[in-house]
């Protein structure tokens, strides 16, 4: 069986977008779903102060109907998929993060109960990052329709195969078309000890840069002869260029490189303003990052 897409859920209303994407996209992968529910249970004969509140009958029974109403939403956006609930222990990043180690995908959605910025854009949210070592997608406000393609940013480094490769299935998996957006504010740094130019021909770099985006997805092309696939070469900031192609996207794909730094600028821009969910990927070279899902047994171009 596949491994399972797991997604958290708090009673809000963005976790239950949340489970409703993560059905849909469990359906597409063939993968059960497992729908999780953070709690922090206390162990009433250790005497810890000062003391959590104490979980009785009713907070079990509360979290139990939280989970009911979750695997309902579930069942309902996809009513062939095997649905599972439990209750972790612990604290909100470091339960879910556990459960990665046999998913090939979490998700979660933007803002949690009352109203403050909740599961991936609070504290929880870096140390979710950090130690997820599969993509994380984060759901935000509902979309108007489903979305005509799936964007992803580009940047050209061959260090970010996991998130092309991530973004190509997704078009697979969904019949979409792909748009690869490689947005610049300066000419790119190619090596070690380069140095960017003071002034310099936004035309010429421009005409550079589409080549390294051509080049960084040519081998893609091959290996998904299938996907229509469009290329787009910016001169902005990224998240503006990622935010503003999220208006027709079904899923916003970009890379996080690196444990330290999973969230950047741009992230952190797009889960307050994309007008589509945002899946965010690991990763720290093409060898480094764990690969699980349809295409697991490919190798990187």
């Amino acid at each position: 069986m596949a491994d399972p897409i797991v997604v958290g859920v708090d009673g809000s209303a963005s976790s239950l977008r949340a489970v409703a994407w993560a059905a849909r996209e469990a359906r597409l992968r063939g993968a059960p779903l497992r729908i999780v529910h953070v709690a922090l249970r206390w162990a009433y004969d250790v005497p810890l102060v000062p003391q959590p509140e104490n979980w009785g009958p009713e907070r079990e029974a509360a979290a139990q109907e939280l989970l009911r109403q979750a695997a309902k939403r579930a069942r309902a956006d996809a009513p062939a998929v095997t649905v599972t609930t439990e209750i972790l222990d612990g604290a909100a990043a470091e339960a879910i993060a556990a459960t990665a180690e046999s998913a090939q995908l979490i998700v979660v959605g933007s803002r949690g109960r009352g109203g403050f910025a909740g599961l991936l854009l609070g504290s929880v949210s870096g140390a979710l990052a950090a130690r997820s070592p599969c993509p994380v997608v984060i759901v935000g406000r509902p979309q108007a329709g489903h979305g005509a393609e799936i964007v992803v940013g580009v940047t050209g480094h061959p260090d970010q195969d996991p998130v092309v490769r991530f973004a190509f299935e997704e078009a697979v998996l969904r019949r979409l078309p792909l748009r690869a957006v490689h947005a610049w504010t300066h000419p790119a740094v190619r090596g070690p000890g380069d140095m960017q130019p003071l002034v310099y021909d936004v035309e010429g770099i421009g005409q550079e840069e589409a080549r390294l985006l051509a080049e960084s997805l040519a081998g893609w092309r091959e290996r998904f002869p299938d996907v229509t696939l469009a290329e787009h070469v910016k001169h902005e900031h990224p998240s503006k260029a990622l935010s503003n192609a999220s208006v027709s996207a079904a899923l916003v794909v970009v890379g996080a490189p690196g444990r330290a730094s999973f969230f950047g600028s741009t992230i952190h821009f797009l889960l307050h303003h994309t007008q589509a969910p945002v899946a965010v990927i690991p990763y720290a070279g093409a060898d480094q990052v764990r690969r699980k899902g349809p295409w697991a047994g490919q190798k990187a171009c």
